[in-house]
């Protein structure tokens, strides 16, 4: 089941963020493991989605928010315990059918990153929006290598090719 995070839900999400950090030491990224997960206030700021399981407990959320037009997914995280069972497609799905265009950054070599993200029918961008671009240089400003990111974007099914 997919439903808004209540707000008592997002100091748990923050946990979420973390453990599915964990795999990034297994390709040599452990930066990116130990990096720290969305704010409580950032949380709080955007549109955050979670999937539920059997205990009725979020184990995956998606955070969104408007960016230039777009719906842009500022983070999206499945506990280990739940990834490969297409909880991370069925968030990024929940939220495509408002019709919208959706847009996100991410690391362009990761298995689990740009690659999954193509599969699902994202595509990398070259030319970005301001406020595309305004995110992947607070991203560099964070330590993130910009050689190592990617925009992609998922257009409305209407306007795919």
């Amino acid at each position: 089941m997919i439903r808004l995070a209540q707000p008592a839900e997002l100091p748990y999400l923050r946990e979420i963020e973390k453990a599915s950090g964990e795999p990034f030491r297994d390709v040599g990224m452990p930066e990116i493991a130990d990096d720290d997960p969305m704010s409580l206030e950032a949380l709080a700021e955007h549109e955050v989605w979670v999937a539920v399981g059997e205990q009725g407990v979020p184990v995956a959320f998606i955070a969104v928010g408007d960016v230039d037009g777009a719906r842009h997914v500022h983070q999206i995280s499945v506990h280990p315990s739940h990834a490969r069972q297409g909880i991370g497609a069925a968030l990024i799905e929940h939220v495509r059918r408002t019709g919208q265009t959706l847009t996100l950054t991410t690391f362009r070599d990761v298995p689990w990153n740009a690659p999954y993200y193509e599969r699902l029918g994202f595509r990398s961008v070259t030319e970005t929006s301001p406020g595309l671009a305004e995110i992947m240089r607070e991203e560099a400003s964070r330590g993130l290598d910009p050689a190592t990111r990617v925009a992609m974007v998922l257009l409305p099914a209407q306007e795919r090719p």
